[in-house]
């Protein structure tokens, strides 16, 4: 399970509310255009956080983070499953707030005070990772990926979508 983003503009949002699977063949398009070039998170368009987004959302709520940047904040009407559920999205208001409180929140800041044992004890997935004890390092990893990608949509005034591949 991988926790997958896709930067929208507001009018590819619409249509996406409207025209799932239009949307699911623009993702599609963008992830493989960029797998070749692997462009950094500032300049991509697409954007996974591997198995990290579990970890990513428990330290998140811990924060009282103002938006729900791991599962999206609205359902989009009548998607299909995009691997683990269907997608959600975030709104180019909700982008921004997530960028300005990205902003303010370093990884070790994120995970000051936690441990692999506190994300064990809350099942947190991959459970067997923090079983055997593996530093947060990798979670801080792709958490900071998540910084520039958001900071360059609120930039551009791009909305997002999300899910569970």
């Amino acid at each position: 399970m991988i926790g997958e983003y896709a930067r929208v503009t507001p009018a590819e949002l619409d249509r996406a509310l409207s025209d799932p699977e239009w949307a699911l063949k623009l993702v599609q398009g963008r992830m493989e255009a960029e797998a070749a070039g692997c462009p950094e998170p500032a300049a991509a368009r697409c954007l996974d956080i591997d198995k990290a987004w579990a970890a990513v959302g428990f330290l998140l709520r811990r924060a009282a983070f103002p938006v729900d940047i791991v599962h999206g904040e609205q359902d989009i009407p009548d998607a299909d499953d995009w691997g683990y559920g269907p997608p959600r999205y975030l709104t180019p208001a909700q982008v921004r707030t997530a960028a300005e409180a990205l902003a303010e929140i370093p990884a070790e800041r994120l995970t000051d005070g936690v441990g692999p044992a506190d994300l064990a004890a809350a099942q947190i997935y991959p459970t067997i990772v923090w079983e055997r004890g593996e530093p947060l390092d990798y979670v801080c990893e792709h958490y900071e990926q998540l910084r520039p990608f958001f900071r360059a949509a609120a930039d551009e005034g791009d909305g997002m979508l999300l899910w569970i591949g």
